[in-house]
């Protein structure tokens, strides 16, 4: 780590101390969180970048997607936000090294080490699966390694939820670390939590072989091996590698996600045999098969560590025999759709970068909308087809939408009808999603989408959220309807989330997903229902309408709140302790027996209090009753 040399602190809160890394999209600072007094990482978005809308939401897409998680081995995020247009995310400072840090230094593990760590990997990418985000990047710079051995996943940058579509990258292009692809993501398919496994495989089998399956020239040719080429057993690099543990690793690398370790849990489960001495399920199954051969050679070797944008590969892949229908147009126009996307992947890296507008193809066919928007010195990069009321081979839909600002050389992926005929299909609940991602589940259930904009914000209500659906979620209804997305109108007024009861940090990070942020001094007063430490109230007030940005000073609670003792001296049993349980404190009773001196003419009385009437005690403190029964 280097010093550096201006403190900044952001939001008055993190003061930076030191530049641990740079990122191919941000720096990396370890930070004093002058709060709650403790070391931070923060990481900073690059100046350059910050201009640009992508960058940004793939940065807060990051923050987002790490907030959500808890794990002992995924790296939490305490805080993001914006000063002066720099973005930057908060996060735990691990104190250790990456795990490529630790490749360089050694470069082969030890199998027992390796099969260790990478379990631990397979547990936070486990965790995350369920919570519905697939990491889309595991490779050894995001995995980090504390000095007491403890794994930790950072870096869900590009991370996205399972089944929804990503539109951070230009259409025709991927964005991931080539070396570590899944063949599925180097496609441009969807992915889902099979891609982590793939994934995490190349990381395994480079602990045990000092290098990765595929090495190549450039990304580019590097992502077409994980689509076309079969791996290499890694024996052919390492033959000290135990036999159990090269079928685990390759089964994680088998083409076909089917043939795959079904979620990281399987993963996991057979490492953890392996380090046991148990049999594994993956020599069971005859991993080797599932890869490929053994005997296939590798080429030059290159980093391959940056992630980056790289053009989509063409299949097929070499193990996945496809079925074909026996449906002329649909064949015509699946061979159109492989020469548009050869012909886009040879111009993505010709185009200029003038500005330009999106032209409104809508309504045409492939061919007059591929003439269209060439014209415009635009590419057709992707084509897609779904389910339509509209003709076969009909354009009817684009991305970016017509209209839209775009540079030329700038790849569009087209929606183009399947034809007329629809199908069942049960409407998705799309409410609280962001709205890229209602958009795009939307869209993978063959359905067209229409937004509109309310400047009237509910309860619960943040910018860019899907606030009400119509038809509601779960209703019946066909390919090719419409739902209507209802979103707050920009730049409209919102109501501060209820954050009552939450930590500090937990906050915090709520506040950041709403679109607010936290001001750098906090309130505080007493409660008698929440603990020490703990937020009780807010200033603007809890569902008080905000801009977006605010930010918010919240009221912790100092502990309990003093209370008078009231004088019950001369009451029933039952209306004394009444009286003190009103007032929080925790009632105990002495009763007298009847004959007791003391109790002389004030039967059914109590006759003492061990706290003296119109004294202060804390709320929750125990008081004494002395009581004489009725005779």
């Amino acid at each position: 780590m280097e010093p550096v040399t201006e403190q900044h602190i952001y939001k008055g809160r993190y003061r930076l101390t030191h530049l641990i890394a740079r990122g191919g999209m941000a720096q990396v600072f370890r930070a004093t969180d002058l709060m709650l007094n403790r070391p931070v990482a923060l990481k900073v978005l690059y100046p350059e970048l910050s201009v640009d809308q992508n960058f940004v939401e793939r940065f807060r897409r990051e923050a987002q997607a790490a907030a959500n998680l808890s794990h002992s081995n995924i790296v939490p995020v305490f805080d993001w936000g914006e000063e002066d247009g720099a973005y930057f995310i908060v996060m735990e400072l691990v104190e250790g090294t990456s795990l490529a840090g630790l490749l360089r230094d050694e470069r082969i593990m030890s199998p027992s080490r390796a099969a260790s760590i990478t379990a631990q990997v397979a547990a936070a990418l486990a965790f995350a699966h369920r919570s519905g985000v697939v990491h889309r990047d595991v490779k050894p710079g995001n995995i980090l390694i504390t000095e007491d051995g403890i794994v930790k996943v950072t870096d869900f940058g590009i991370a996205q939820a399972i089944s929804t579509e990503d539109h951070l990258t230009a259409a025709g292009s991927v964005m991931g670390t080539a070396t570590y692809f899944s063949p599925e993501q180097a496609e441009g398919s969807l992915v889902d939590g099979r891609s982590d496994v793939y994934s995490l495989g190349i990381v395994l089998y480079e602990l045990l072989a000092g290098r990765p399956p595929f090495v190549g020239d450039s990304p580019v040719s590097v992502a077409g091996m994980h689509v076309r080429d079969a791996a290499p057993s890694p024996l052919q690099f390492n033959s000290g590698i135990p036999a159990d543990l090269e079928s685990i690793t390759m089964m994680a690398l088998a083409k076909n996600p089917a043939q795959r370790y079904q979620t990281a849990d399987e993963m996991r489960s057979d490492l953890l045999r392996f380090s046991e001495g148990r049999p594994v399920q993956a020599a069971q199954r005859g991993a080797r098969a599932f890869a490929g051969s053994d005997t296939t050679q590798a080429v030059s070797v290159i980093s391959g560590e940056r992630t980056q944008a790289v053009p989509i590969q063409a299949g097929p892949r070499t193990d996945i025999v496809r079925r074909r229908k026996s449906n002329t147009p649909l064949i015509a126009t699946s061979s159109a759709l492989v020469v548009l996307l050869i012909a886009a992947i040879g111009y993505f890296f010709l185009g200029s970068s003038a500005a330009t507008v999106m032209p409104d193809v809508i309504g045409t066919s492939i061919s007059d909308a591929t003439s269209t928007i060439t014209s415009q010195g635009l590419v057709v990069g992707a084509t897609k087809l779904v389910q339509s009321t509209r003709p076969a081979g009909t354009v009817v839909g684009s991305i970016p939408k017509p209209g839209a600002k775009v540079t030329k050389g700038q790849s569009i992926t087209l929606n183009v009808s399947l034809g007329t005929s629809t199908q069942p299909v049960t409407i998705p609940d799309v409410t609280t999603m962001s709205l890229s991602d209602a958009e795009s589940t939307l869209q993978q259930a063959g359905l067209a989408y229409k937004v509109d904009f309310t400047a009237t914000a509910p309860e619960g209500a943040s910018p860019n959220t899907v606030l009400s659906q119509t038809p509601d979620g779960g209703t019946q209804g066909r390919t090719g309807d419409e739902v209507t997305i209802t979103v707050l109108a920009p730049g409209s007024n919102y109501p501060v989330p209820n954050l009552g009861g939450k930590t500090l940090s937990d906050a915090a990070v709520l506040l950041g997903k709403a679109g607010l942020t936290l001001a750098p001094d906090q309130g505080s007063q007493c409660s008698n229902t929440q603990a020490q430490g703990i937020v009780v109230g807010a200033e603007p007030a809890f569902g008080q309408p905000v801009a977006a940005g605010t930010a918010i000073k919240l009221v912790l609670s100092s502990g309990y709140c003093s209370v008078v003792v009231p004088n019950v001296v001369g009451f029933s049993k039952t209306s004394a302790t009444a009286a003190m349980q009103s007032q929080g404190l925790v009632v105990s009773v002495t009763t007298l027996a009847a004959n007791n001196p003391a109790c002389l003419g004030t039967p059914g009385e109590v006759i003492d209090q061990d706290i003296a009437p119109g004294a202060s005690t804390l709320y929750g403190s125990p008081v004494t009753l002395t009581y004489c029964p009725a005779s």
